[in-house]
């Protein structure tokens, strides 16, 4: 599988955050957990966690290990019967290798888009394209943001997410960035403000997507993109 398949938001008030995502997204299907002790012991925040799905956990994190990952714990069991391990991959952004769900499992929140915010672009993409077979696809120009190369979760694949470096922009921390897709994107923007998030000016991406980088009322990160018309078609 090798591909983000499960999503779950860590944070400090996991009700208000149910809340919020509900107002949001307009359901409450996301998993959303307390930010365990440990965890805020060693200084995290509260953040969206992806999980890899993979055949073998142990030698994929043990893979990621060998090129200067951490492990943030054991391998876990998960609900589903599966294995779960936690890691840091080598550029500072937080994971899970998990077995796969069900294929005939819900997904609780349906991510659109996956971008990693990485201080050596080109090391983590020789990563993650060496040890999971994603393909490299268009590499795209946000002006002050930077050059983002766009990835596909297997050769000859749609683009699904993109990979940028960090480097020169040393208010942002390494971190995966997960897109939820909204039908008015000004409407859950002003949601967002008025229960004391943050949203940022949206941006309109060079496909002509309408997109938002957000902060949840409790930090963590998340961006949303605008639904297209049913009646639109891709140029």
């Amino acid at each position: 599988m090798n591909k983000l398949s499960r999503f779950a938001l860590r944070t400090t008030d996991a009700d208000a955050a149910r809340d919020f995502y509900a107002t949001i997204l307009g359901h409450r299907r996301a998993e959303i957990w307390p930010l365990h002790e440990q965890a805020l012991a060693r200084g995290a925040r509260p953040h969206w966690l992806g999980s890899l799905g993979v055949d073998d956990v142990e030698r994929v994190a043990a893979a990621f290990v060998e090129r200067g990952a951490t492990r943030l714990g054991p391998v876990r069991p998960t609900a589903d019967g599966g294995q779960a391990a936690v890691i840091r991959d080598p550029g500072g952004a937080v994971l899970a290798v998990a077995t796969p769900p069900p294929a005939s499992a819900p997904l609780p929140v349906d991510v659109v888009w996956h971008v990693l915010h990485t201080p050596d672009a080109a090391r983590a993409t020789a990563n993650y394209r060496e040890l999971l077979g994603w393909a490299l696809t268009e590499r795209i120009d946000l002006g002050v943001l930077g050059l983002f190369q766009q990835f596909a979760w297997q050769a000859g694949g749609e683009s699904v997410g993109a990979i940028g470096d960090i480097a020169a922009m040393p208010g942002v921390h390494p971190h995966w960035l997960f897109f939820f897709e909204v039908d008015a994107l000004e409407t859950a923007m002003a949601a967002t403000r008025e229960a004391g998030g943050v949203a940022l000016d949206p941006l309109v991406l060079p496909g002509g997507e309408r997109v938002c980088v957000c902060d949840d009322p409790q930090g963590a990160a998340f961006a949303l993109r605008e639904r297209a018309p049913k009646n639109s078609f891709p140029v």
